[in-house]
């Protein structure tokens, strides 16, 4: 890496001006008499800035570049996250590249499962992507305004490009359009890693330097949670980045993507399991719609339903039956998602904003009424997460037990697609490293995937 530092072309101008500021005398006398002085009359004459040990030369510009080659310097952990996004496009780009070889079998099944793994891969490339830029600091962000906007139209191009291939194969186009679909994608994808390997380039990082022994690729996981009988499906993946090593212990980094697509789609059918009720002398519940939207780190849900309460009693040997309170009302409750103490995924909802009139609206506001619908949709999304995208269970079986969540947040990633990140740490002792290291290589998809030619920065 400091070799790689110091072929910088701006960072060998500036050790070259620097030099020559640190002997500015030695040069002189190489002029020959005027007490060192360069040029002017030989009786002490000025210089060419009129005195004192002038050299001639403008240092700011050049003092300049060396601030801002310095301000730019990936830290470490920045290396780590660089490894495991660089690695995490190449998946994608294997991905690709396997989805195109079945094109033109006729296997439709297999093709749909490639094109779902493809989908998945894309969403962890883009999604490390976007936190390796969010993690940079001010002096970052501003030296490398220039490159970082050029990622970001390649990531807006990228996302394009896979929805355009979505679609085709969603028409059931023709072989030709359909490979033409795929090899747009490659080339936006081509483009898309170039422009990481130029940022990491500016940022002194060696994308080549031991990548294999860095990061590991998770395999996608799908896993369905049922609502009485509405399944959700939560596809999940991720990269497992190494991060230290010393006094006896090893900690690795997990960054965990599950895809919530599916439950925004069932979001409405999910809470009707959960918050639909028809009792006879008591409170009936209608969920009527439901969204739910990113608003990173959180999410927002929103539901509309129509409520009705009842009583009921006898007067003089007979039922009656009242009707105590009718309407239609919206809540929109804003979900957040946290860690325990003991690393287990929690979510606190926040009513955010209530529309409704009359008692129901009082109800919603200052009653129980409220509350109890802010804690069961809490509780719906809760479920869904914790059960799909399965922490622990993204994981090889022999990695589990050393593994432990650290944090939580939602993201989108365009078109309203919503996203839950989960972060945490492997922490092993050097005796189980082996052991761990080679469940986490074996579960690599890459491992039976043939590896891209590495990249030339442009």
């Amino acid at each position: 890496m400091l070799g790689k530092f110091l072929n910088h072309p701006r960072f060998q101008i500036t050790l070259m001006v620097v030099g020559l500021l640190a002997c500015p005398t030695a040069l002189c006398a190489q002029h020959g008499g005027g007490g060192g002085h360069i040029g002017g009359p030989s009786a002490g004459g000025g210089g060419l800035s009129g005195g004192g040990k002038a050299t001639g030369i403008d240092t700011k510009d050049d003092l300049r570049d060396f601030h801002e080659i310095m301000a730019v310097q990936a830290s470490s952990e920045q290396r780590i996250a660089f490894a495991a996004m660089i690695k995490s496009a190449e998946i994608a780009d294997a991905a690709l590249q396997a989805l195109k070889q079945e094109l033109g079998k006729g296997n439709n099944a297999a093709l749909a499962a490639h094109d779902k793994t493809l989908d998945d891969a894309l969403e962890t490339a883009r999604t490390l992507n976007k936190r390796f830029i969010e993690g940079f600091s001010e002096a970052q962000k501003s030296g490398l305004k220039e490159m970082i906007k050029r990622l970001a139209k390649a990531d807006s191009e990228l996302a394009q490009q896979s929805r355009m291939l979505d679609q085709a194969f969603e028409s059931k186009l023709a072989g030709p359009q359909m490979a033409s679909a795929a090899d747009g994608l490659g080339q936006t994808l081509t483009t898309f890693q170039q422009e990481q390997l130029g940022l990491g380039e500016e940022m002194s990082i060696d994308a080549s330097s031991n990548r294999e022994n860095v990061a590991y690729s998770l395999p996608p996981v799908k896993n369905i949670v049922k609502f009485a009988n509405q399944p959700v499906a939560i596809g999940s993946s991720g990269v497992v980045s190494k991060v230290s090593s010393g006094a006896g212990e090893n900690k690795f980094a997990v960054e965990l993507t599950a895809d919530l697509t599916d439950l925004q789609h069932s979001i409405a059918d999910v809470l009707r399991v959960q918050l639909d009720k028809a009792d006879r002398c008591g409170e009936q519940i209608a969920v009527q719609t439901a969204a739910l939207t990113p608003q990173p780190p959180s999410s927002l849900l929103l539901a509309q339903l129509h409520y009705e309460r009842w009583t009921c009693n006898l007067q003089f040997g007979r039922e009656n039956i009242n009707e105590i309170v009718e309407g239609n009302g919206t809540i929109e409750v804003k979900l957040t998602p946290s860690v325990g103490n003991d690393g287990t995924l929690q979510l606190n909802g926040q009513i955010s904003r209530i529309d409704s009139q009359g008692l129901l609206g009082q109800l919603l506001r200052s009653g129980s009424l409220g509350e109890t619908l802010r804690d069961k949709i809490s509780q719906s999304v809760l479920i869904a997460i914790s059960q799909g995208s399965g922490f622990n269970n993204a994981l090889p079986p022999g990695v589990r037990s050393y593994a432990t969540l650290r944090r939580a947040q939602f993201q989108g990633t365009g078109a309203g697609r919503l996203t839950a990140v989960l972060d945490g740490d492997i922490r092993v002792s050097n005796d189980d490293l082996a052991a761990v290291t080679a469940a986490l290589k074996q579960s690599t998809p890459t491992a039976s995937l043939p590896m891209q030619p590495q990249l030339t920065p442009r």
